[in-house]
């Protein structure tokens, strides 16, 4: 199964010539096979048996992942930084940074390997794209302060989601990740065909941007971000139990920040509709 977010399908983490699974099934009468055996030569069946390697094939640990999420999210801010100080009301420049980074997201999504360069460059102009776009709505009449106030709860999103995690409060199973995966696709589905009536009719189009329906809508795209950190979280968690390769840590920053961009987009939407 792979895993994914709202923003882009990634892969899993690689594993030989493929991919490895978003959980590791159950033998029966064992314990769970390793879906990173054949990416890591010191990747073990029996992860708490601690492998023997060299600083340069080490497999994955958690602090590679909190390092690289802390330099992708930092790429992020500093464009955002920047986007808000020189094209807050340039729109087209926005919207081309947007574009452009959902290009290199999606090529990235598609690469047997995770890429550094594409990763930062997609942060840089996400961030670009975030800050243009905050800064617009910041100066609309009833907005300002809006987009701090959407940077407070995704943070407030991401760490309820994680001590959810941590407790086993949620837990990520193939149903788990079944359902969102389904309910993801449709909310998507479902912006596409509001934004078409939109271009197309003109107006709010089917009405799940603005008023009632619109408050709802935005509840349910930030709880299907909050459910999607859940499935990175997890993903994160068996890459490093099992040993997956040390460059796999870009995989988990990437999917990381795609999830936290989608939480403070749908947050800042539903933060202008109650405001307005």
């Amino acid at each position: 199964m792979r895993s994914s977010n709202p923003v882009f399908s990634r892969r899993g983490f690689s594993r030989g010539t493929g991919y490895a699974g978003f959980n590791a099934p159950p033998q029966a009468g064992g314990p769970a096979a390793n879906p990173y055996a054949g990416a890591n030569p010191y990747a073990t069946e029996a992860p708490q048996h601690a492998p023997q390697y060299t600083p340069q094939t080490r497999p994955m640990t958690m602090d590679d992942v909190v390092v690289r999420t802390g330099l992708t999210l930092g790429t992020v801010i500093v464009g955002a930084t920047a986007g808000w100080l020189f094209l807050t009301g340039q729109l087209a420049f926005a919207i081309g940074a947007g574009l452009a980074a959902t290009v290199l997201g999606f090529i990235q999504s598609f690469k047997r390997k995770p890429v550094p360069a594409l990763i930062l460059g997609y942060a840089a102009l996400e961030g670009v794209f975030l800050g243009a776009l905050s800064g617009f709505i910041n100066d609309l009449p009833k907005m300002n302060g809006a987009p701090m106030q959407a940077v407070l709860g995704t943070m407030a999103v991401f760490v309820a989601m994680l001590v959810a995690y941590k407790t086993r409060i949620v837990r990520v199973t193939a149903r788990f990740t079944r359902f969102v995966m389904i309910a993801a696709l449709g909310f998507v589905l479902l912006s596409l065909v509001n934004l078409l009536f939109m271009v197309f009719g003109g107006g709010d189009g089917l009405g799940f941007r603005s008023g009632g329906l619109g408050i709802v809508f935005g509840i349910v795209g930030v709880v299907l971000g909050a459910l999607f950190l859940a499935l990175d979280f997890k993903q994160v968690e068996d890459g490093v139990a099992y040993g997956a390769p040390r460059e796999e840590s870009w995989l988990a920053a990437f999917g990381l920040t795609t999830t936290l961009v989608w939480i403070y987009w749908e947050m800042l939407r539903l933060i202008s509709i109650l405001r307005d």
